[in-house]
Formats: C-alpha cells, sequence, structure tokens
C-alpha cells in the first residue's frame, strides 16, 4: 500500500465526528512520527484555506477537524441534525461564567447570576457542554464545574485562551447597559 500521509490524514479526519489530535492520529498509522503528522496537518489546512470552498480544516478543542465557513451556517442551521439544539439566555450566561471562571463551584455561579442555576448546571452537563472536575475543600464538599472538549468544539475554539477577552466583548457592544 503507497498512499500518501496526507491523503490518509485527510481521511481520518473526514471520517471522524469529532476533532483528531495529531496523536490520535499517530495511534491511528503505526510507525508514523508525530512531527511528520503535524506538519501534514498544517499542509492540509493551508491547501483547505486556499481552495475557496464552503470548508475547511479548522483547529478545534486541541485536534483538528473539517468545518463549515461561518457563511453557510443558516443554510446548515435548516438541515435536520442531531447537533446540540439552542441554548437559551441563562443557559449561556451560566456557560460563559463556568468558561470564564472555571473551575468554580454552584454557588458561585448563583451569586454572580443572582439566581438558582441547579437546573441549568444540569442540563449543560447531560449535553457534555461541562464536567465536574472535582470537590472544594469547604464544608458539604461542593462540587466543582469546568468546561469539556465537546464545549471548545461546539464553540469553534481552539482552547480556552482562544476566548474572547473582556475588552473585546465589550468592543461588539455586548454587557452595555441600553
Amino acid at each position: 500500500m503507497n498512499t500518501s500521509l496526507k491523503l490518509i490524514v485527510e481521511s481520518l479526519l473526514f471520517a471522524s465526528s469529532e476533532p483528531l489530535t495529531p496523536r490520535q492520529i499517530r495511534d491511528l498509522l503505526p510507525g508514523k512520527d508525530l512531527k511528520e503528522i503535524k506538519h501534514v496537518l498544517q499542509e492540509l489546512k493551508n491547501e483547505y484555506e486556499k481552495m475557496d470552498r464552503s470548508f475547511l480544516i479548522r483547529e478545534v478543542a486541541q485536534g483538528y477537524q473539517f468545518r463549515s465557513l461561518p457563511l453557510y451556517g443558516p443554510y446548515i442551521a435548516n438541515m435536520p441534525s442531531s447537533t446540540p439544539s439552542r441554548l437559551s439566555r441563562a443557559a449561556l450566561e451560566t456557560l460563559a461564567i463556568i468558561a470564564y471562571k472555571q473551575p468554580i463551584i454552584r454557588q458561585e455561579i448563583e451569586r454572580l447570576r443572582g439566581v438558582d442555576v441547579s437546573s441549568l448546571v444540569r442540563m449543560l452537563l447531560k449535553k457534555g457542554l461541562i464536567r465536574i472536575v472535582g470537590r472544594k475543600s469547604l464544608p458539604g464538599r461542593p462540587i466543582i464545574y469546568g468546561t469539556t472538549g465537546k464545549f471548545l468544539e461546539v464553540f469553534d475554539l481552539k482552547d480556552l485562551s482562544s476566548l474572547p477577552t473582556l475588552k473585546e466583548i465589550e468592543e461588539l457592544g455586548y454587557g452595555e447597559e441600553g
């Protein structure tokens, strides 16, 4: 079998429903070097960016995945799918607090939001957007929450450092009183 490594990696990305890390790809290809796989991933990423297609390869959740361009989002949204349903404003606010303040306990989230978030936290856990990361050394040993790889994937983020800063959010006009 004399198949190009680039074509093999491309086919793995195409067939995967989740982002693949270079290490995961290497584990699927015994005898291949991690450095070589990273080089091929970068080549593929660059090629797809130049192709002027409706999709490209993005680095998401510390892995690589085919992604549609945002321009085509409204058309894709009309397709029946099993992707996560839309989140309410309250759920998004709760998720944002967890993302920016993690690791965080429910009581801290409630103090910041000013309302009970038990049902929202359960729903975010069920959707796989947050996870339990441990217990805090306080009376009652409250559960500590953090975001998941699926959170990064759903919001098209490479890692948590890709979250917009408060200044960037303010520049977009969010958070202003009106």
